[in-house]
This record gives structure tokens, C-alpha cells and sequence, in this order.
């Protein structure tokens, strides 16, 4: 935090003021007006060399981004300075890192599924087009490489373009995520931006607006399909909470900074689709000792339109992706918008899953045979159903050994009807599990 005495008018919230430094200069940004002439503010670069008097300058403005169409395949800083060892971004125009969302008037609302070629999703929470998607789990059940892989289906799929908020990152991840895009083809499409876990609150706090402020300059001037990925949601409201607890708040529910609900909003209001392109998001979202009640998860919750729970039982499983089929939904899983035939096949297949759970303790205790032959047939069918919705991977290809594929929504739901009828009862269980579709043979 750095206080500042105003000689003139107090400078607006979300301003950026310079501080010249030996051999540069430090850019602040203004939280809080304390009284008519003194300001908090955040520091955005190291402090060290800054002393009392010394003298502040307003920027005229917000944090600002240079940006164009060359920002395709850098790595950049929340300030728009490379990090991968390029030259600078050469800049067509600035914008603004702290914009307001679009008017209304201008907003298209989802109206379409989202096909990104990964079974599980596209049957039973199927992504909105210009829509918001969670991805909530725990450490280690596989949400960086989920997200890594919806990255490639844009590309490949759609020809579109995608954005990266690597929100509080750490440094090796990040290098670790990089080179793995390079190798699997997806950088050339993608601007990462990245606000690193060892730098300041504000830095980490702001990472996720100048990502979307890549993101709404690709979809207002080159109109195409824009993916959002932020990793991780739950690391903006932590700088936040840190933040809050800096400019002197009374911390609220569970220790979290009362405005909270604000500062979520600000974020996830910009994602939005108007006439000239649409940004789809999926966001990353560390759960807290994998409580789903937990303010921060309630918050981010409040905006989504489809929640992909991954399931740490799934994983041990060797399910991956390691998807909860039935905690996971969509609110365009019905009929109107994806088809009668869709919801239907999806509710029956989460129907013999659900069943099979609930058989579970009875299997365990006294074994398949004691169930009727009813409950038998529907459990060996769940047990198919549950390996056929994993799947390899093209971004993990080279660590697991088993090439990527990509299933089309068609040809998933007419294998799940197949599953459902009966016509692989005879199939052992292995050859279900690890592949794509089961025409490929």
C-alpha cells in the first residue's frame, strides 16, 4: 500500500499514478480515498527505492494495454510486456485493463451448445456459446488440462481464437504450460497473460482484467469465436481478500473482504457476446477442502451457466476426464435447445449411473449376484457407460503414450443409445475404456 497526498483534485478509483524511480518507475493504482486530499493505493511493481515526498504523477486514465492483432502467440504481463523473450508488442491502439462491461442493448444472450469434442461434456454439460463454464475441483484432479484441451478444440474445431488468465500462476506451471501448448500446436492461436504468484495482490488481481481486455479487443476487431480460460478464479479472490485486508476492511463471511460480491462481478460482467463476436469462458476454480458452500465458489457459482464438478473418486477411478457425471449440469441441458433426443439420452444415461451408485454399498456388502436382473443389467451397463466417457487427450498425448481424439456430439449420443439398447452387453469392459467413439473399432 502507498498513500498519497493530492495537492489538486483526488484522482478517480481504478486510476493509475507513476512514481519515478532510480532507473524507472513504479505504476500505482488508486483503491481508496481516505479524505478530501489523501489516497490508498496499490503498488504494481517493486517499492524498493521509493521514499516519503517523493513526487506522484496521475496517468490520465486507467491501467492501460497496448494491443493487436500480434498479440497471437506471446506470453505477455498484466502490463503487456513480454515474457517470452520477444520483442515488444507492437501496439495498433491502448485499452483499458478496468472497462465497463457492454451496454445491454448490445448484449446476445447463449443461445447455442458449444461443441468441444470431449464426450462427457458435450453429452451431460454441454458449454454455452457465449457462455460461462466452471470448472470446480480440488488440487490434482486434472482442471489445467482440461482447460488446456477445450484450448484445442476452439482451435481445431472452430478456428478460434483464445486467451489465457493465468491468475496467480505459479512460475514453473506457467513455463510447464507454455512449452505444452507450443507442443500441441495451440500457441499460434492464443495470448496467455499471466500474473505471477510471486508478484503483488495487484498484480495478481488485475491479471484476469487484462486478459479480458485481449479478449475484447479479438472479439470486437477480429470476430472471432474468443475462449476465455482463467486458472484460477479462486486466486483472484484471494488477491482480492489481501487487497481488502491492506486498505483496512473489516473482513466478512468466512474472512472474505466484504465487497466480495462486487468484485466478482466486475470481472465476470465483461465476459459477454454483443453483435460483432463472441467470448466464451471457462473458468478454473479451486474449491476449498471441497466445500461447493464455500463464499468464494457460492460467488463465481452465481454467474455460470454450466458447472463441470471434477470428482477426486473419478480420478482414483482412473476416469479421466475426471468428470462427476451427475453433479455436473448445464442450464441448456434441455430440450428446447439441444433436442429431444439429446436430453433424453443424457438423462438416461445419468439415470444408470445414479443407479449404480446407489448400488454401490450393496455390491460392496454382498456382492452383484444378490441384486435382481434388472438392477444387474442396469449396473454393468453404467459400468460400460462410466469408462466410455473417458478419453485421451491431444495436449497429453506425448505423457500418456495414446493419441488425442476428438469425438463429434452425433456420434456420442448414437453410442450411448447403443449402450442404453443393450448392444455392447457382450463387450468386455476394458475395450469401453480410454477410447474415442465405438465405431473406430
Amino acid at each position: 500500500m502507498v498513500d498519497v497526498l493530492c495537492t489538486a483534485v483526488l484522482p478517480p478509483l481504478n486510476e493509475a499514478l507513476r512514481v519515478p524511480l532510480d532507473g524507472g518507475e513504479c505504476l500505482l493504482e488508486v483503491h481508496r480515498h481516505l479524505d478530501p486530499r489523501r489516497l490508498r493505493s496499490v503498488a504494481l511493481h517493486g517499492t524498493a527505492g521509493m521514499r516519503r515526498g517523493a513526487p506522484v504523477f496521475a496517468a490520465g486514465g486507467p491501467l492501460r494495454v497496448p494491443v493487436s492483432r500480434g498479440c497471437l502467440g506471446r506470453v505477455l504481463d498484466i502490463f503487456g510486456r513480454p515474457l517470452d523473450g520477444g520483442p515488444a508488442l507492437a501496439a495498433d491502439a491502448q485499452r483499458a485493463v478496468t472497462a465497463a462491461p457492454p451496454p445491454i442493448s448490445e448484449v446476445r444472450g447463449p443461445e447455442a451448445i458449444l461443441e468441444t469434442g470431449i464426450k462427457v461434456v458435450d453429452l451431460l454439460c454441454p458449454f454455452v456459446r457465449g457462455g460461462k463454464t466452471g470448472l470446480f475441483g480440488g488440487a490434482g484432479v486434472g482442471k489445467t488440462v482440461l482447460i488446456m484441451e477445450f484450448m484445442h478444440a476452439i482451435a481445431a474445431l472452430h478456428q478460434g481464437v483464445s486467451v489465457f488468465a493465468g491468475v496467480g500462476e505459479r512460475i514453473r506451471e506457467a513455463h510447464e504450460l507454455w512449452r505444452e501448448m507450443e507442443r500441441a500446436g495451440v500457441l499460434p492461436s492464443t495470448v496467455m497473460v499471466f500474473g505471477q504468484m510471486d508478484e503483488s495482490p495487484g498484480v495478481r488481481y488485475r491479471a484476469g482484467a487484462s486478459a479480458l481486455a485481449y479478449a475484447e479487443y479479438l472479439r470486437d476487431v477480429i470476430g472471432k469465436e474468443v475462449l476465455v480460460l482463467i486458472d484460477n478464479a479462486y486466486r483472484y479472490v484471494q488477491a482480492g481478500s489481501e487487497i481488502s485486508g491492506l486498505l483496512g476492511r473489516m473482513p466478512a463471511t468466512v474472512g472474505y473482504q466484504p465487497t466480495l460480491l462486487t468484485e466478482v462481478a466486475e470481472l465476470e460482467e465483461r465476459i459477454a457476446s454483443t453483435r460483432r463476436g463472441t467470448i466464451t469462458s471457462v473458468q478454473a476454480v479451486y474449491v476449498p477442502a471441497d466445500d461447493m458452500s464455500d463464499p468464494a465458489v457460492s460467488a463465481i457459482l452465481a454467474h455460470l451457466d454450466t458447472r463441470v464438478i471434477l470428482s477426486r473418486d473419478q480420478a482414483g477411478r482412473g476416469i479421466y476426464p475426471a468428470v462427476d457425471p451427475l453433479a455436473s449440469q448445464s442450464r441448456l441441458l434441455d430440450r428446447r435447445t439441444v433436442g429431444a433426443r439429446h436430453y433424453e439420452i443424457a438423462q438416461a444415461v445419468r439415470s444408470h449411473l445414479a443407479r449404480y451408485e446407489e448400488l454401490q454399498d450393496i455390491i460392496a456388502m454382498l456382492g452383484i449376484e444378490s441384486l435382481s436382473a434388472e438392477d444387474r443389467s442396469v449396473v454393468h451397463r453404467a459400468r460400460r457407460l462410466q469408462r466410455y466417457l473417458s478419453q485421451p487427450f491431444h495436449v497429453v498425448a506425448e505423457h500418456t503414450g495414446l493419441p488425442g481424439v476428438s469425438v463429434p456430439l452425433e456420434r456420442t449420443l448414437s453410442d450411448c443409445e447403443a449402450f442404453l439398447r443393450g448392444d455392447f452387453d457382450g463387450l468386455d469392459e476394458a475395450r469401453c475404456y480410454m477410447r474415442g467413439s465405438m465405431e473406430a473399432g
